[in-house]
């Protein structure tokens, strides 16, 4: 598992960008269950939203609902804020300890991301 520092530069980088999973009014069925496990295959750290609707079909509270998707899938949550948190599970061991093509692939997104916010603010 990476130190508390690598962790942190992660979380840092995702919370920039726009949410890859969003939990919605059916709250959490396999399919949304399945997606957050394929896109923490795929980036191993993803941001996740969950909209008023997906708490009051579940009856969970913010917080719980993260921890729950969190042991569902096998992630380690790694904040809450509001809505919304942020997951990490890594991945497999033969890819070794160079996470360098998804931290730049991120890095991408989150500058593609300020860039259109700040664009927007000036038009």
């Amino acid at each position: 598992m990476p130190s508390s520092i690598d962790l942190k530069k992660l979380k840092e980088v995702v919370q920039q960008g726009p949410a890859d999973v969003i939990i919605g009014k059916k709250g959490l069925y396999k399919g949304v269950l399945e997606e957050i496990k394929r896109r923490l295959k795929e980036k191993e750290v993803i941001k996740v939203r969950v909209l008023k609707s997906a708490l009051k079909v579940t009856g969970l509270d913010r917080k719980a609902i993260a921890r729950e998707v969190a042991k569902r899938v096998g992630a380690v949550l790694l904040d809450i804020r509001g809505r919304t948190f942020v997951l990490y599970r890594p991945g497999k061991k033969g890819r070794g300890e160079d996470k360098t093509p998804g931290m730049h692939e991120r890095r991408r997104r989150a500058r593609t991301w300020s860039q259109r916010s700040k664009s927007q603010q000036t038009s």
